[in-house]
């Protein structure tokens, strides 16, 4: 008789996780192994055969007579640390650093320089100003020609017109907003400035804690929590003198554009989705119902928003801003960061959210020093030449629509490159290491599926509004199947991942690339800066975009070439048309 363990349900889908079966095995083959009715399942030399060959690790008969025990010992273990429950904020005791060994960087801080602007002048009408950037909003606060609370109360207003169009709203704080502007205008009037953010409304991406108010992270299930806490990013804009208006949507637990309250629509062309999962910190940005917005970015959530909305998203590099008080989906991929609408915009929001906390521990002690007069031909820039070429190319199974918009996307950047070359100088072409990048994705799902491991073993993920193929609830189930040991490997390979990035940057400043290319996987790996901004217009309206990657911890090269070429096209200052009338 062969050895065997028995177990629960959920005991059981442990067992297949240490042994890495995968989710083609569980519907079909374990499951018709088990009588539906019985509360235990029994394992045995059989199935340990079958799993071990879909996870490619040859064991003999011989030797599975040795694993029961081992397996008992492991699944005991693994109640364990059910029990505890862990919370969403808790993080693994191992800590993602994106620096590898010899690297130096500058640690002298020098107060910003930011542009020279011309006289500001408060319109007519203030809601002409909805558009204005960051920069320019500042001087009307700074000189007194318009009050924080005239300004949040326009924000205001135009927010509650266009959200029901544009669904980028979870929680309205107004209370919190005047109370704030009010303050803003008595500190101006005492003498008090703050700084460039003095006094300016934004919105916050709906997974960063606000006292006092839901957190629902755009998921339902969620809709009525609340942390008792206020995240590092809004206590530092508090500091700041910002105003914080509203908590904007996000795609359910940081995925697309979809949350329980319905899509978040892009202000551009209201019958599309405004993608994610920063979906409403884009949204309203590009519509003109906040001066900035905080998003935040594992593997495309900022870039992809930014990309539909034509807003200028900032991805700073891993462990630049805190993440204390914002829900964890992967502890060695998140990131927090500015969208806006011009690049400046974005470097004076990082200068009062970056540096550490205390609290998050990948976060390093390193400056930040703007300079909006470094000038990029004074760098070195270059381009990832095959991605772009790669454009012109057909591709396989391309549905016709596709290809248009990928030729659009060709001449665009074309474009940009031409612009770029008069701007920078020469580029240098660059090509990323030839590895499988891909097959590192998993790392993201893996920790997502522990950030939310109560939530799939308790089927609260079964509120979730999207449940798809690609959705969380699949993926989360996947990755439960997903061993140790790929994990562990899949990091290694991420360090090969890194250590090549590291030899392109010996040979450039700041690299230009195509938005959704190798390298938006790459870079998130890698934790490398980004700045993605518009870089043309479709023939149906909706924009396009453009990436910057800078190296790590150099934020203020790769904003001073992506701004140098937005002066070059302003793009930017393009605005959308909702209900008929230029906002």
């Amino acid at each position: 008789m062969p050895a065997k363990v028995v177990t629960d349900r959920r005991r059981f889908l442990a067992v297949c996780s240490s042994l890495g079966l995968t989710s083609s095995l569980f519907p079909g083959v374990v499951l018709g192994m088990a009588a539906p009715k019985e509360e235990t399942l029994e394992i045995t030399r059989e199935m340990i055969t079958r799993a071990a060959r879909i996870a490619d690790v040859p064991i003999a008969e011989t030797d599975q007579e040795l694993m029961f025990e081992g397996l008992r010992r492991q699944l005991k273990g693994y109640e364990e640390i059910h029990k505890l429950q862990i919370p969403n904020h808790v993080a693994p005791a191992l800590v993602f650093d994106p620096v590898l060994p010899g690297m130096k960087f500058n640690r002298t801080r020098k107060p910003p320089r930011m542009s020279e602007t011309d006289p500001v002048e408060a319109p007519r009408n203030l809601e002409d100003a909805a558009f204005y950037s960051v920069r320019q909003l500042a001087e009307l606060v700074r000189s007194r020609k318009v009050s924080s609370l005239a300004l949040t109360e326009m924000y205001l207003e135009r927010l509650k017109r266009y959200d029901p169009l544009l669904k980028c709203v979870i929680t309205f704080a107004e209370k919190r907003a005047r109370a704030q502007a009010k303050e803003a205008d008595r500190d101006l009037a005492r003498g008090k400035y703050r700084g460039p953010l003095h006094g300016l409304p934004w919105g916050a991406k709906d997974l960063l804690a606000v006292k006092g108010y839901p957190t629902t992270w755009g998921a339902a299930g969620f809709e009525d929590q609340k942390l008792d806490e206020d995240a590092a990013v809004v206590q530092r804009l508090d500091k700041a003198g910002a105003v914080l208006m509203a908590k904007l949507s996000l795609g359910a637990l940081a995925q697309g554009d979809v949350w329980f309250g319905g899509m978040t629509r892009n202000p551009w062309k209201l019958d599309q989705g405004s993608s994610g999962s920063s979906a409403g910190s884009a949204s309203a940005t590009a519509a003109g119902c906040v001066a900035f917005a905080i998003g935040s970015e594992t593997l495309g959530s900022i870039s992809s928003p930014c990309t539909r909305c034509g807003t200028t998203g900032l991805r700073p590099t891993f462990g630049r801003v805190p993440r204390t008080g914002a829900m964890a989906l992967s502890w060695s991929m998140d990131k927090l960061g500015p969208i806006c609408r011009s690049v400046e915009d974005c470097a004076l929001v990082l200068g009062a959210i970056y540096g550490p906390d205390g609290r998050d521990r990948s976060v390093r002690n390193l400056p930040f020093n703007w300079d909006a007069s470094l000038h990029p031909r004074t760098l070195r820039v270059g381009y990832f030449k095959e991605d772009f070429e790669k454009q012109g190319q057909d591709q396989p199974d391309e549905k016709p629509e596709d290809k248009v918009r990928r030729l659009a996307q060709k001449r665009f950047d074309a474009d940009a490159l031409q612009v770029l070359r008069k701007v920078a100088g020469k580029l240098i072409p660059l090509k990323l290491p030839e590895l499988p990048y891909v097959a590192m994705r998993p790392l993201l799902t893996a920790e997502a599926a522990a950030a939310f491991d109560e939530l799939t073993r308790n089927g609260g993920d079964r509120k979730l509004t999207a449940q798809k193929e690609n959705d969380w609830p699949n993926i989360f189930r996947i990755a439960h199947l997903y061993p140790a040991v790929e994990y562990v490997n899949a990091n290694r390979a991420r360090m090969m991942a890194m250590e090549g990035m590291a030899e392109i940057f010996k040979q450039v400043d700041v690299i230009v690339a195509p938005t959704f290319s190798p390298q938006l996987l790459v870079t998130n790996l890698s934790g490398h800066p980004a700045v993605i901004l518009p870089d043309g217009f479709r023939d149906d309206g909706t924009p396009a975009s453009l990436t910057f990657v800078g190296n790590l911890y150099a934020e203020d090269k790769v904003l001073a070439t992506a701004r140098a070429y937005q002066q070059a096209t302003e793009w930017h200052l393009r605005r959308p048309r909702l209900d008929g009338v230029v906002g």
